[in-house]
């Protein structure tokens, strides 16, 4: 690639979620990334189409690279790398990890390449690879370790480039300082997720060996008694793969409230079960909140993103209510008004509270580049 396509490279980013896709497109000239367009999508549509429509709606000629967020690396892929067969495979033999995203992802990978060509070069970034340098302690199930070692069972952990965004959007508040900061950063959207960093590193997360791990979430169950699934194999006669939908797609605010998976919904009904899943939601956030805070010893700052993290002040405030104990204090009109980049913190808070729009399209964009550009 000669030097005049590196400075004017186009980029397009594929980010698939558990429930909707996000296409975006880059152009890098010289030293600015500047975003052209970008597009909201149901991700159970078919590929090809959609991004065929992206590209003729903004007239996306010439484009260079495409990026896709992929949630499961395992073990293997712990850094952004070219997709080819051999990538496939492994992305596609870590679908029982991550059934509701590798499946997905893959599926956009090859409709990608039927719409631009296989000679378009295709960029696999891997949510797990944030958290390759977790602490033994807090990636490691207590179970023999002859299990651990055969299956490669870790605590991968997941949205790492959501904790990552929100760390680098914090941190620049302060160039040339507490460039050594603590934060816990909370992603709260249809899958949720906590992460302890300090300095940059993570330390703990909440997902663990697959995104069910952690936090109530949209359909997900997140932490269950291992012996309560169990017994409901047994009484109910569940196959694995009934459990794994009973987990990953009936559970949650869903399955508790009986009404829906979108917390706006439930804040607004009046219904018992509806109340109980929001309670249910932001005390969990709450309990691990606490527990981070014991992992790292205090934090400089709470941070959310995501889209409830970001658009939903009254899941905020229910999941800070009563953290004044560790020196948390929220203003509650700064909390309402919160838009973009917010701090939202009293100003006698001793620990920040800020709400941060996770930009996920640019760290893909950004990792592209690097991995084209190391190609040269």
């Amino acid at each position: 690639m000669c030097s005049d396509q590196v400075l004017a490279m186009k980029i397009l980013t594929v980010n698939t979620g558990s429930s909707s896709v996000r296409l975006a497109a880059f152009v890098r000239h010289e030293e600015k990334l500047t975003e052209l367009a970008s597009v909201r999508e149901d991700s159970g549509g078919e590929p090809e189409g959609t991004l065929q429509e992206f590209v003729q709606t903004h007239k996306l000629a010439n484009l260079n690279v495409v990026v896709h967020r992929v949630v499961h690396g395992g073990r293997r892929l712990t850094s952004p790398c070219l997709i080819d067969r051999d990538v496939e495979r492994e992305i596609e033999g870590l679908a029982p990890l991550a059934p509701l995203h590798n499946p997905v992802a893959l599926k956009w990978i090859r409709g990608a390449s039927g719409v631009f060509g296989a000679h378009m070069p295709q960029v696999a970034v891997f949510d797990t690879a944030f958290f390759t340098p977790l602490p033994a302690v807090a990636q490691t199930y207590a179970i023999p370790h002859e299990l651990t070692e055969k299956y490669a069972l870790r605590r991968y952990g997941f949205h790492g480039l959501a904790h990552q965004a929100m760390w680098q959007a914090w941190r620049d508040q302060y160039p040339g300082s507490l460039q050594n900061g603590k934060i816990i950063s909370m992603q709260l959207g249809a899958g949720c997720s906590i992460t302890a960093t300090d300095k940059g590193l993570p330390r703990d997360t909440s997902m663990g060996f697959s995104p069910l791990e952690g936090l109530m979430m949209a359909t997900r169950s997140g932490d269950l008694d291992p012996g309560l699934m169990t017994f409901l194999q047994r009484q109910e006669g569940l196959t694995p793969e009934e459990m794994d939908r009973l987990l990953n797609e009936q559970s949650g605010l869903s399955g508790v409230s009986g009404i829906s998976a979108d917390i706006r919904e439930l804040l607004k009904s009046k219904d018992g079960y509806a109340d109980l899943a929001v309670e249910l939601y932001c005390y969990r956030a709450r309990k691990y909140l606490g527990a981070y805070l014991a992992v790292l010893g205090g934090t400089n700052a709470v941070v959310f993103g995501g889209g409830v993290g970001e658009n939903v002040p009254v899941v905020r405030e229910k999941i800070l209510a009563g953290m004044e104990w560790c020196g948390i204090h929220l203003d509650a009109k700064k909390n309402s008004d919160a838009s973009g980049m917010s701090c939202i913190s009293s100003e006698t808070s001793e620990v920040e509270v800020w709400v941060a729009p996770v930009n996920e399209a640019a760290i893909l964009a950004q990792e592209a580049e690097a991995v084209i550009s190391s190609r040269r």
